[in-house]
């Protein structure tokens, strides 16, 4: 089966489209320090879509990208909803992991909690990326896309 990998990116913080409906009541998104954290949102967000680039990390490697990193949590009524990372470098700022729990969607998170991701990365950087693959889940692609993101590059890998 083929995979499509986007790579999407805003330029401009005034082009972040917030979703139109509230936050649910209960929503938060906090800060994490901790490796753990990063491994278990990243085992149980991921298990669905095919991440495993990480599975076989070590402790020490989990602690070096955890200290690399931004870690952010979406949370819902005191439970953690899904994360986010963003990996800042010289002018720009990736997402580099979103996603949600299984449990926490449907619930109009997605896109609150992306709307953070991009604030958060202009703060870091003048330009914030993503990339997705069609292996993510159903709705990724969309929820950039309606949050101003832009396709800058396409690539299928058979």
């Amino acid at each position: 089966m083929a995979v499509t990998t986007w790579t999407l990116a805003l330029d401009d913080p005034a082009g972040i489209r917030p979703p139109s409906r509230p936050a649910p009541a209960g929503f938060a998104v906090e800060s994490r320090r901790d490796p753990a954290v990063n491994e278990d949102l990243y085992r149980r967000v991921g298990a669905d879509y095919a991440w495993t680039d990480r599975l076989a990390w070590s402790p020490g490697e989990w602690a070096a990208w955890a200290a690399r990193v931004e870690t952010w949590v979406g949370v819902l009524d005191g439970r953690v909803a899904g994360l986010f990372e963003l990996d800042p470098g010289p002018g720009e700022a990736e997402i580099a992991i979103f996603g949600l729990l299984p449990e926490a969607t449907g619930r109009g998170l997605g896109g609150h909690l992306l709307t953070a991701a991009l604030r958060r990365g202009f703060a870091l950087a003048p330009r914030v990326w993503v990339h997705t693959c069609s292996l993510d889940g159903p709705h990724a692609l969309a929820n950039y896309e309606a949050r101003g993101l832009r396709v800058v590059r396409e690539d299928v890998a058979p």
